[in-house]
């Protein structure tokens, strides 16, 4: 589903982010990204859905070479992608149910389709009688919960969250976490920054360790494994 080969990439101030990254991710597999601040975690997930382009190497997401498409090209990969992110990225003009069929109006999905799938992940996500409400009328956990039905509303093989839960009190984060766990159950492949050692210590998946831009740990069913 996902694979790096020899993935670097350097920024223009001379950071170098990722160094030589040799990762595979198979299909239905929930995977957590970890390491230290600065470590290298938000570059190797943005690498995934093209926020940002490695400075060399090859990236593959279901079937589609990264490295190799346009930047016209780009909209049209993410559609394949869900994507969850700290601060909800949300559309504060548009409702709970608004929102989340904008994923679909831009696939020019039919409106009986899209009421259909809206209400059904609205439903998954607990959100169902909110989907009138406005961004500013939800709680941080509410919204969040909007961003990943936003996200998997296309039906995408693959979730990328980064720091979905690093807004959140903690009760309000095993809550997203139990979402998650369903979305994975269902058959999507889920990877998932994070610094939130009890989720990762509790909800036992497998955790590839970054640390100077590199791979320094690859567990199935691994620990968290920092104190930061």
């Amino acid at each position: 589903m996902i694979e790096m080969i020899d993935v670097w990439k350097t920024y223009p101030n001379g950071v170098m982010a990722l160094n030589g990254i040799d990762v595979y991710i198979d299909k239905g597999e929930f995977v957590y990204v970890v390491g230290p601040s600065g470590a290298g975690k938000s570059t190797f997930v943005k690498c995934m859905y093209r926020e940002e382009k490695p400075t060399k190497g090859t990236i593959m997401i279901n079937g589609t070479n990264l490295s190799k498409i346009k930047e016209r090209q780009i909209p049209k990969l993410r559609r394949k992608i869900g994507v969850v992110f700290q601060d909800f990225k949300l559309l504060p003009k548009l409702t709970v149910y608004e929102n989340v069929a904008f994923a679909l109006e831009v696939i020019e999905e039919s409106p009986k389709a899209i009421r259909q799938r809206v209400m059904e992940v609205l439903d998954l996500v607990h959100l169902k009688n909110k989907a009138r409400f406005f961004p500013d009328e939800l709680s941080g956990g509410e919204q969040q919960r909007v961003s990943i039905a936003r996200s998997i509303v296309n039906t995408p093989p693959v979730v990328i969250a980064d720091e979905p839960t690093g807004n959140l009190d903690p009760e309000t984060a095993w809550g997203i976490m139990d979402i998650f766990q369903e979305i994975n159950s269902r058959g999507t492949t889920v990877v998932m920054a994070t610094h939130n050692k009890e989720i990762v210590n509790t909800f036992k998946k497998r955790v590839i360790a970054i640390e100077g831009g590199r791979i320094v740990r690859d567990e199935q069913k691994g620990d968290y494994g920092y104190e930061d």
